[in-house]
């Protein structure tokens, strides 16, 4: 998670990229091998607690000053896979969004003008060097994006439930890039044939644009992260959120705008306790 999102807003989903070995050149490929063999791979709470340190500092940190070494690694089929973190270029990218987020008064406090402004020149001189730069991880925070479900099926669903004091429960899907690139067409294809052009079909699109910045054998991870923290468990283990946007859009393809709403009422009912949390804090 980026930093500066981290320690405002803990309870953040995730969008994640994890690409095959083959994807990287080298001499970052070898780094990535190495750093699977060795089988110790951080958790997403580790790369929080990182972030939480930095912000714990004083002057606070906005944005490492080096960019993790750090990635995700996932072993499907005997197939390597590595999501890295790119902190630095996150917390970069949290770092816009802020303004739009918090009231002034508030973002002074946490970062003070100083050093968002230092953080904000080293950007630039960065994105002069890296042009070409993206994030293998999206996050949202207080959220799950209903553009993001779009990018699964129910099937692909994976809930654990808790395991007792300090086990968090488990709530993900994980699926091809191919089955990802082509559920977004369709959607895309759907909204635009009944729809006017809004922010759902806007939010696939921008989605669908990054995800073919990856290689075409990548897997696409949606995970709940802090979010299972925000909703009890119960809710966690009935939430087939994929399932009501994939009928939601089954619907308006047939044009029963009766299903839709069914659809669409089912998912606002169960993220309006959420949004409910994020007011209060």
């Amino acid at each position: 998670m980026p930093a500066v999102s981290s320690v405002l807003v803990p309870y953040a989903s995730y969008l994640r990229v994890y690409e095959p070995l083959a994807a990287f050149p080298e001499p970052e490929r070898g780094h990535w091998a190495r750093y699977a063999r060795r089988g110790t791979s951080p958790t997403a709470q580790d790369e929080l607690r990182r972030s939480l340190a930095d912000l714990l500092a004083t002057p606070p940190v906005a944005v490492p000053v080096h960019e993790s070494a750090d990635a995700f690694v996932v072993e499907v089929d005997g197939v390597v896979y590595v999501c890295p973190w790119r902190t630095r270029l996150r917390g970069w990218l949290a770092l816009e969004e802020l303004p739009g987020t918090l009231p002034p008064v508030v973002l002074d406090a946490v970062l003070p003008p100083v050093v968002r402004e230092q953080a904000e020149a080293d950007h630039e001189r960065w994105r002069e060097r890296n042009p070409d730069a993206r994030p293998w991880i999206r996050t949202a925070v207080w959220q799950v994006p209903v553009r993001w479900f779009a990018l699964f099926s129910d099937e692909e669903r994976e809930y654990v439930a808790s395991g007792g004091p300090g086990k968090a429960p488990v709530l993900r899907y994980r699926t091809p890039m191919v089955q990802a690139r082509r559920r977004v067409a369709r959607a895309l294809k759907t909204l635009r044939e009944s729809l006017d052009e809004g922010p759902l079909s806007e939010g696939l699109v921008d989605v669908g644009r990054w995800l073919e910045e990856f290689h075409p054998r990548s897997l696409v991870e949606l995970d709940y992260g802090g979010l299972v923290h925000a909703l009890a468990e119960e809710s966690l283990a009935d939430d087939r959120s994929a399932a009501d946007v994939a009928a939601g859009l089954a619907a308006l393809r047939a044009g029963d705008g009766a299903a839709t709403g069914e659809a669409y009422e089912r998912l606002t009912e169960r993220w309006r306790a959420v949004r409910n949390l994020q007011q209060a804090n």
